[in-house]
């Protein structure tokens, strides 16, 4: 299964951007879908899941202002992300779950200026 993540860049401290994760595979069969992120140096951590029946988790950091989103006619999952703040600036990954295993997309980069 290959994730194909897109949708980084530079923003203002405010401003939005919305991150693409397509699958190879049908989403459908994907148990869980997620963003992660990574700065260096540090662990991943879980910004946002949403399972195959649609419910959803957020890191408290990030609550009111991500929302994560899941098409299966596309295999693809989403964040969007608004409110962007300067500590949000991290190297972005998304995950899906299969039967068959966990797999990772490569990670897009995500810049908050202040």
């Amino acid at each position: 299964v290959q994730l194909q993540a897109s949708g980084g860049g530079l923003v203002q401290a405010g401003g939005s951007l919305r991150l693409s994760c397509a699958a190879s595979r049908s989403a459908e069969s994907a148990n869980v879908m997620g963003w992660y992120r990574q700065a260096p140096g540090k662990t991943r951590e879980a910004v946002a899941v949403i399972t195959c029946g649609g419910s959803t988790f957020y890191a408290d950091s990030v609550k009111g202002r991500f929302t994560i989103s899941r098409d299966n006619a596309k295999n693809t999952v989403y964040l969007q992300m608004n409110s962007l703040k300067p500590e949000d600036t991290d190297i972005y990954y998304c995950s899906a779950k299969f039967p068959s295993g966990n797999y990772w997309g490569q990670g897009t980069q995500v810049t908050v200026s202040s």
